[in-house]
This record gives structure tokens, C-alpha cells and sequence, in this order.
């Protein structure tokens, strides 16, 4: 017999498994998560939380949103990525990043009642794993996953205690692999995987120095080191990263990934990181150095039977685009809504099979994208006369072409202007964040086509009603003291929701039935005049895509699973078909 028994044993705490535990724990969930190591993130590696992430964050409720902005760099001091010779040196050139410009940020606050900003990964993982404990879930830290073996009924998993060294049983229904890049659960499933792990090698430099008279004066928290004689490599020739505003600081620099790996020692980390601030004398305090690898692999296939892999298990990426941690923590508001409804007898273990089909697609999206990121690095080094295989003399001389007035300089400005703008693409891809629209057995669109994108789908966000599409954000007011409400807040926290209006109330008597019928929990809302939620604005009746009479039905993870267009002759016969297929009743 095991010595632990659970519903959910979680193998990892970063942001996929700490957030998959709190959620889990929020829904009312048994659940356990373990962690190899004596603590949660050491190093403040992911950092980039964008507006889908954060949704997630005030679904878990409104004082873990409010303490994640907190401890949060402000979007404002998010600011321009700035390309220089060094923090000391001569700027040559930036572009606003992130939603900071001016018409980015209107399709941000337009998006999404939440807001970007940067917060490390020292501070997202404490805070997932707190309300994680303190909504029920049981950890354990300095405990190791060694294997698991799997049947029709459950999951029995091997871990060792490393402070004892005794191996512990524990018995679950099922498993969560959220073990990170090299992730033991993935390989112990089988999961099959496309793409290569190390294209690349990086080495990270964490220290402290007050750098304020370098950048107070523009704002940002990627500053591109364009340095002749730099190491190519890794993510640019050298990146100094913003952690703490501007006191702490991070520094990405390449190695050549087909030789040796680097020894990073104090004085080497100490004078890489002078000669890209660019003061000989400058006094830093080391807090820590490591390498890493560059990847482009991702999982085609995300599960096998009870056991379930997340994160960056499931896709390996290098930090292009600041997609790692976000979308962890989107893999957990997948999956964790679904095991909640199966592990209650709500809902048939088929409904599972949609996170295959819903999330394998995402991995391979992010994946892609943030190599292809990289890739669009490279015409920024051309224009600048800096291209791998040119000599650094050449490459001084290249670089200071552009400051003379002849045609080939006004030539060479134009094309670094050029290169530097189309990096929007990395640092302002606000459609690669939020255009995620599900096909699975979990969405029903009865034949209904997807509209297509107006926009560029990688730069622009563009909300829809299609089933498949996260429910789009608009604010309501609510009756009474006239309080601004997102359409969201009115979904979401483990169950299904209907929204109609003014003519669609046979819906909301036929959910209540269905739901009495299933067995689960189904919150409806009429939106109207003299309603609980009014649309003074008209932006409701626009987003919505549907008559007042019609309806949507939206799942806990916000992403609309089915809708009428209008008042349908038989409502409860057409949400009990639905529903029945949704959740593989």
C-alpha cells in the first residue's frame, strides 16, 4: 500500500505546477506537489507577465492579483528597448515595447481588465505556491520524483526524501509532470517531441549595482548591447536585463555552443559586466552565474493515460517574446478545471483528451516563435555592419559609418530604423499572447466558421465570440452603485457560466434544469437595463457578437465553448446536448 494517498501528485513548483496546484486547491481538489530542491526559484529567470497570465492570477482572486502588481515592475517602467554600444555609451537606437506605445497600449487597456508588467520568477513562484498551501494543497520540498507506474485506476509514483534518503510512495488518480526542460515524467511517458534541444548556449550573470544615472532617464527592461568582439550567441551579443528598478540586474551573454561549456568565474562575470555597462570601475556585487542552453523543442503529444505534462516539460524555448512562464501557467487554467469536473464525477475522463488537443498546438506556436525571434535579431547585426564572420575592427568602423552625412550612411540609418521597428515582433506581439483559440470535443461551434484575422495575428489581439476564443473583455456596470465589472470576472472560478440579455431569460431557467440535471455548477447572467449588470456603454452588445436573446456559454478557463445567436426553440434540449458533449457525459 502507498504511504501517501492524493487525487493529484504535482511533480514541480515553478509557475506550471504551483499554479495547477492553486487552482486545483481553489476548486476543492486533493492535491499534492513536491519539489527536488530545498525552495522554490533561486534565480529571477522568467520575468515578462502579460495581461493572459495575470487573468489567470485574478481568477485565483483579487488579492493575488493585487500582490503580484505589488511586488510588480510598473508596465510604464517597462518602457523602450534600448540597442547601445553599452549603458555608458552611444545609443543607437529603441523602440516602445511591451504596450508602452501609445496606440499598443489602447489595444492593451482595451484587451484585458489586467495590466503587464515584469515580475520575476523569484517572486510569481512564492506567491503561486503560498496560495497553493494555504488553500489545501500538502508539499513537500527536497523531494525527488524517481518513476511511476501507472493503471486503470490510478497512478502509484516513486519519490525519495533527500534529506533521509528513504523512498516514499504516493498513490493518485493522476499525475502532473510540471518538471521542467529536462523533465524525467515527459521521458518516463514517452511523450514524442519535434524540434532540438541546445541551438544555442547562454550563460546568465545576476548582480546588484546602482545603474540609475545609466538608464532612469529610459525606462526599460531589456537594454541590446551591440559591442564589437562581444560573444555571438545565446539570445544577442550581450543583454543586460533589468530585475529590480535599477539596483539588480541580470546579464545574458552567448557562448559558442559547440565548444566547451564556459567557467564562469567572479572576475570573468565581473568584467563582462563592466565592459557592457561600459565603467572599467564599476562595483558590483556578484549574486550568482550560470549557463544554459537555447532550445526549439516541443512536445506533439502532452499526455499518457493518468499522467499529464506542463510547462516547460512540454515546450522549450528560449526567453524570445517572454512567453515561458505565461504560458505554464495557461497550461494549469487548461487542465486543472478539467480534472476538477472528472475527479467529481461531473464529467467523463474523455473530457482529458482536450488538453492534449488544445495545448499541443500552443507549444509548437510559443516554440516556434520564440526562435523565430532570434532569428529576426540578425538584420539588426547586418544593418549595423556587426554580422557573424566580420572582423570587430571592420565591425568599429561599420558602426560608425552610420554618424556621417554621405548616402550610404543615410542608407545604413534607414536600415537600422528598419530592424529595429520590425523587433516588434519579440517585444510587442500582443496577438501571440491572447489570439488562442481552442479546437477540441471540449468547444461545440455547430458550424459556425471562424472569423478570419483583419490584423496581423502575431502584433494585434482581435476579440471574438467564436467557441473556441476567450470570452473578450468589456467592462459592465454593475446595478446600483454603477461599479465598472469585467465580462470576465462573471465567468470563470471552476465553473461553467451563460451570459444572455434582455429576451434570453428562457436560457437562464433552462441552465438552471441542465445544471440540476449534470449535476454541476452553471452561473448565468442576464445583462440589461434594471439588470444586475448593465451595458451602458454598448461595448457588450458589440463584443458579444450575438442578439440580446441569444446566449454564450463560457468554461471555467474563460474561453467560450458554445453560443446561439438568438433564442433558440428548444434551450434546454440544445445546452443539454451540448453540455453533454463538452464534458463527455
Amino acid at each position: 500500500m502507498a504511504d501517501i494517498m492524493t487525487d493529484v501528485l504535482i511533480i514541480g513548483t515553478g509557475p506550471a505546477g504551483a499554479a495547477t496546484a492553486a487552482l486545483l486547491s481553489s476548486y476543492g481538489i486533493d492535491n499534492m506537489a513536491v519539489n527536488r530542491y530545498r525552495w522554490l526559484a533561486n534565480t529571477p529567470r522568467a520575468h515578462i507577465t502579460n495581461q493572459r497570465a495575470m487573468e489567470v492570477l485574478r481568477d485565483l482572486g483579487r488579492e493575488v492579483e493585487e500582490e503580484a502588481y505589488m511586488f510588480a515592475t510598473h508596465q510604464d517602467l517597462m518602457g523602450e528597448n534600448i540597442f547601445c554600444e553599452s549603458l555608458a555609451g552611444e545609443e543607437i537606437g529603441r523602440m516602445k515595447a511591451w504596450g508602452n506605445h501609445p496606440l499598443s497600449r489602447a489595444e492593451h487597456q482595451m484587451s484585458s481588465p489586467t495590466h503587464m508588467n515584469d515580475l520575476p520568477q523569484t517572486f510569481m513562484e512564492p506567491l503561486l505556491f503560498k496560495t497553493a498551501c494555504s488553500r489545501g494543497t500538502q508539499a513537500r520540498m527536497s523531494t525527488e520524483y524517481l518513476h511511476h507506474e501507472q493503471d486503470a485506476d490510478g497512478v502509484t509514483t516513486t519519490l525519495r526524501d533527500r534529506l533521509t534518503g528513504k523512498d516514499v510512495t504516493v498513490r493518485s488518480k493522476y499525475l502532473i509532470g510540471a518538471d521542467g526542460g529536462k523533465s524525467l515524467v515527459a521521458e518516463h511517458i514517452g511523450l514524442p517531441f519535434e524540434g532540438k534541444m541546445g541551438v544555442g548556449g547562454s550563460m546568465n550573470i545576476l548582480f546588484r549595482a546602482d545603474l540609475s544615472k545609466y538608464v532612469a532617464h529610459r525606462p526599460s527592461v531589456l537594454y541590446w548591447v551591440m559591442q564589437p568582439g562581444a560573444d555571438v550567441g545565446g539570445i544577442g551579443m550581450g543583454l543586460v536585463r533589468m530585475v529590480r528598478p535599477w539596483n539588480e540586474w541580470l546579464i545574458v551573454w552567448g557562448y559558442d555552443i559547440n565548444g566547451p561549456e564556459p567557467e564562469v568565474t567572479p572576475e570573468f562575470a565581473t568584467g563582462v559586466a563592466r565592459q557592457l555597462v561600459g565603467d572599467p570601475d564599476l562595483e558590483i556585487e556578484l549574486l550568482s552565474a550560470s549557463t544554459w542552453t537555447v532550445n526549439n523543442y516541443y512536445a506533439t503529444r502532452t499526455a499518457n493515460g493518468r499522467v499529464f505534462c506542463m510547462g516547460d516539460a512540454i515546450h522549450r524555448h528560449p526567453p524570445s517574446n517572454g512567453l515561458g512562464s505565461n504560458t505554464s501557467i495557461q497550461d494549469a487554467f487548461n487542465l486543472a478545471w478539467k480534472l476538477a469536473l472528472v475527479l467529481k464525477g461531473q464529467a467523463g475522463e474523455k473530457l482529458l483528451d482536450s488538453y492534449n488537443d488544445e495545448r499541443a498546438p500552443i507549444a509548437k506556436q510559443i516554440v516556434t516563435r520564440a526562435n523565430q525571434s532570434i532569428a529576426e535579431t540578425g538584420p539588426i547585426f547586418e544593418a549595423l555592419g556587426m554580422a557573424e564572420g566580420v572582423d570587430p575592427v571592420q565591425m568599429q568602423k561599420n558602426l560608425e559609418a552610420r554618424t556621417t552625412g554621405t548616402p550610404d550612411a543615410e542608407e545604413q540609418r534607414e536600415a537600422i530604423r528598419k530592424a529595429i521597428a520590425f523587433k516588434k515582433y519579440e517585444f510587442d506581439a500582443h496577438g501571440v499572447e491572447m489570439n488562442q483559440r481552442y479546437r477540441s470535443d471540449a468547444v461545440v461551434t455547430d458550424g459556425q466558421i471562424e472569423p478570419a484575422f483583419q490584423l496581423d495575428s502575431d502584433l494585434h489581439y482581435q476579440p471574438t465570440t467564436w467557441p473556441g476564443a476567450r470570452l473578450p473583455h468589456v467592462w459592465l456596470y454593475r446595478h446600483g452603485d454603477g461599479g465598472e465589472v469585467s465580462s470576465l470576472d462573471l465567468c470563470g472560478h471552476g465553473r461553467f457560466t451563460l451570459l444572455t440579455g434582455l429576451g434570453g431569460e428562457a436560457w437562464v431557467s433552462a441552465a438552471q434544469k441542465v445544471a440540476a440535471d449534470l449535476g454541476i455548477e452553471l452561473a448565468t447572467h442576464v445583462i440589461g437595463p434594471r439588470q444586475p449588470f448593465i451595458d451602458h456603454s454598448g461595448e457588450w452588445a458589440r463584443a458579444s457578437e450575438i442578439r440580446d436573446s441569444g446566449c454564450l456559454l463560457v468554461r471555467p478557463d474563460h474561453h467560450v465553448c458554445w453560443r446561439s445567436t438568438a433564442l433558440s426553440e428548444t434551450p434546454e434540449k440544445d445546452l443539454l446536448r451540448v453540455l453533454r458533449q463538452i464534458l463527455a457525459r
